[in-house]
């Protein structure tokens, strides 16, 4: 780092994705100082990073998008039902210009340390070229943005086009005439594998787990259904917050084991064909009882079967857990493209991988490649913020303090790290919810909690380590009352050898906002302030 001036602001706030724009906004509109540090030399968070083909939105386009300024919901209009990321990127792009945030980011600036300074109550920040001071620090870093990079044997020695879902080049990728290997199937390889299966030559697809998915059956927007939307977006929005995954298009009241069984088979036929990740909608059973689970499930399973002609492929793609243990995919035409002769599954779990070479991967057999993609996922909710070097009070280190297990309070605040607030952080619905209106949520919170501070003289917050502990242990035991802790997923870190394992989202949208505000009634309950001396 070259020596210069420290940059000195209100707020620092890391990430230029729908999370840190929309911050910036909120906390010029109090009258603050703030900037965003940005790694990417452009904002877009995930939708940036993640331009792999056929990368879209697993939420209605309707409801994946901002609802604070209602003139902003009615003059923008989505071409499809689920948008694809270009358009995605245009609409944040939009909003920048739009309420002039863009001379507030600053691009290229990858955040490696943190140290909070005790003496002056504020926090120095050092960037791969400047060093910055705050008194606040926002983390809007995402909960998928640090991807996961297995070391497979040999994988150095590649010389071949190795490419990773999750930074996926700028330019336009062409398979035509091309033997590609995509490992894993996870909701990035769901979504790309159909239009790269079209290009390539073969196409070898390296499947540890399967994933449970719902066709999108996506197409273009329907404006009659937008007019009606955009009719009543106050009443359509607050839904989000009603519903228990934050999504305004699925009920939770019916119970499948309480219905009739030909009604419920219908049910989920037309949510087969029309919902997407509102598959589930209008049974509440379904993440709470294993055996609505396993009927739900059970639907999903034979529809496959009916898809996939080959009975051992179909068999292979099978899961044969909980349906939602994992992130429900949501695709277009992902499981019609094993049919296709130019596409071959492997199954990692019988043949794991011994080796790649400089223009292979040994398996059961050897596959010759031109091109090997990486599917892998992240380290999801965590990563993001363990892979920063931040220190807090007594230069206490994040990393080690969640060594043993990630903990917050409220998703928002971490014990020892005053003045250091996290958007959708681990103990919040997060990927859980509906991102969108758990991204605006919690910002609303910050800046409330920011003004209300100022209003009151209070310098220094933070969460108290008895608050996060309880609030842990209820996220755990809410947790426990459903399906998700039985299946290993990347919800509680399995997917990261390393990591420690623990379920870190809170399950249930309507109860986490009922005690948002309850915790702000009682002047921010379980965290600790100092007043100004």
């Amino acid at each position: 780092m070259t020596d210069q001036d420290t940059k000195e602001f209100d707020a620092i706030i890391v990430g230029a994705g729908f999370a840190g724009i929309y911050q910036l906004l909120k906390l010029r509109k109090l009258g603050l100082s703030a900037i965003i540090l940005e790694k990417a030399d452009q904002i877009g968070g995930t939708w940036h990073w993640n331009r792999y083909p056929g990368a879209r939105c697993d939420i209605p386009s309707l409801e994946y998008s901002y609802q604070f300024d209602d003139d902003l919901q009615q003059e923008w209009n989505w071409s499809e039902k689920y948008s694809a990321q270009p358009e995605i990127l245009e609409y944040i792009n939009h909003v920048a210009d739009r309420f002039e945030l863009r001379d507030g980011i600053s691009f290229e600036e990858e955040v490696t340390k943190a140290t909070f300074n005790e003496s002056d109550s504020k926090w120095h920040i050092e960037t791969s070229r400047n060093k910055y001071e705050a008194r606040f620090c926002i983390f809007a870093t995402g909960c998928l943005s640090v991807p996961n990079k297995p070391d497979f044997n040999g994988l150095e020695s590649f010389d071949g086009e190795l490419l990773q879902t999750s930074t996926w080049p700028q330019e336009e990728q062409n398979f035509s005439g091309k033997k590609v290997a995509i490992i894993g199937t996870g909701s990035s390889a769901i979504q790309s594998i159909p239009l790269i299966a079209e290009q390539a030559d073969e196409l070898y697809v390296f499947q540890r787990t399967p994933n449970y998915s719902i066709p999108s059956n996506n197409g273009p927007m329907d404006k009659e259904i937008e007019k009606e939307v955009k009719s009543r977006y106050t009443e359509f929005r607050e839904e989000n917050y009603q519903n228990g995954f934050g999504i305004a298009a699925m009920s939770d009241e019916a119970l499948v084991l309480e219905s009739d069984p030909d009604e419920v088979n219908a049910n989920f036929e037309e949510n087969w064909k029309n919902a997407g990740l509102g598959f589930f909608g209008g049974y509440a059973d379904i993440p709470l009882d294993e055996n609505a689970n396993a009927v739900a499930a059970n639907f999903v399973r034979n529809k496959i079967r009916e898809i996939v002609k080959d009975p051992q492929t179909a068999n292979l793609l099978t899961p044969d857990y909980h349906i939602g243990g994992k992130r429900l995919c949501v695709d277009t035409g992902y499981f019609e493209t094993f049919n296709r002769d130019n596409v071959h599954l492997i199954d990692l779990k019988e043949n794991p991988i011994s080796e790649i070479t400089s223009n292979s991967i040994l398996s059961d057999k050897t596959y010759d490649i031109d091109t090997l993609i990486m599917a892998t996922g992240f380290d999801a909710m965590t990563g993001a913020l363990t892979s920063i070097d931040i220190s807090g009070r007594d230069n206490i280190k994040l990393k080690e303090q969640w060594e043993t297990g990630a903990k917050s309070y409220l998703g928002l605040g971490i014990s020892n790290f005053p003045n250091l607030f996290t958007v959708t952080g681990p103990g919040s619905p997060s990927v859980l919810s509906n991102m969108m209106p758990s991204i605006e949520q919690h910002v609303n919170w910050i800046t409330d909690c920011i003004e209300w501070m100022i209003q009151n003289e209070k310098t220094v917050i933070e969460s108290s380590e008895t608050a996060e502990d309880d609030w842990m242990a209820l996220v755990n035991e809410i947790a426990d009352m459903t399906i998700f802790t039985d299946t290993k997923s990347w919800y509680n870190g399995s997917n990261i050898e390393s990591k420690a394992k623990a379920f870190l989202p809170f399950i249930g949208v309507p109860v986490y906002t009922e005690m948002l505000e309850e915790v702000v009634s009682e002047n921010y309950k379980g965290f600790i302030f100092d007043k100004v001396n």
